[in-house]
């Protein structure tokens, strides 16, 4: 199915999508991890085997294999939540995004299905996606991307703002779900998954996590332009 707005090649984009009806699309480690996997997986030109989906996990080096010219995409940034996830993606080629998501969609809606007996929609249709055309705006977002997990933590900080950063700050550096892992803690295998030297420039763009934290725990706006930006639910 095409899209209304097609995804232009080497343009930066916002991804998200949740369980429908908001069911938890993540109830285990293994879970979260065969989505990493899928993320890496997925993002080449070769079709994805059914043997890969159900037996990525056995693979002594999973995040290893594809060359970086070859990708889809640019994953510049993801967050995984219990019901949802985020991605930041720079399309490489026409359609890249799209046949990325597909991969990724359909390799991990058939493990979860077959791991859980699942039967019927996993995820709440298509993927949704926003056009990342300002600086500011992908400023924000790489940073709104980021700090999701401390909805884990603290359920009311979009609203009320981060009472406790450093409780944040330490949260955060231990959520292996994330690329902040990737960015701000230590190097493990996983970081394969990212595009990590473009999304190191942008991380050296901003203000450090810290700072944005702070911004976030006092409810201050990061950036007045930031008044147009659709809010991201």
């Amino acid at each position: 199915m095409l899209r209304s707005t097609p995804l232009v090649t080497d343009e930066i984009y916002h991804i998200f999508n949740r369980g429908a009806h908001k069911q938890a699309i993540f109830t285990s480690v293994e879970d979260y991890r065969r989505f990493q996997i899928g993320l890496h997986l997925a993002n080449h030109s070769k079709s994805v085997l059914v043997r890969d989906v159900l037996e990525a996990q056995k693979y002594r080096e999973p995040f290893s294999g594809y060359p970086a010219d070859k990708s889809l995409v640019n994953v510049l940034a993801y967050s995984l939540m219990p019901n949802h996830f985020h991605l930041v993606l720079r399309q490489k080629s026409d359609e890249g995004i799209t046949r990325f998501m597909k991969k990724v969609g359909v390799g991990y809606s058939m493990y979860f299905n077959i791991k859980y007996g699942h039967s019927g929609t996993l995820l709440q249709g298509p993927f949704k996606s926003s056009h990342v055309d300002t600086d500011p705006y992908h400023k924000w977002l790489f940073a709104y991307v980021h700090l999701n997990p401390v909805s884990i933590a603290e359920p009311e900080w979009k609203e009320k703002g981060i009472k406790d950063t450093q409780r944040a700050q330490k949260f955060l550096s231990g959520y292996r779900w994330s690329s902040y892992f990737d960015y701000y803690t230590s190097q493990r295998p996983e970081r394969a998954i990212l595009a990590h030297e473009e999304g190191i420039q942008h991380i050296e763009k901003q203000k450090d996590i810290q700072a944005l934290l702070a911004s976030y725990g006092h409810g201050r706006i990061l950036h007045p332009s930031l008044e147009g930006v659709k809010k991201i639910e």
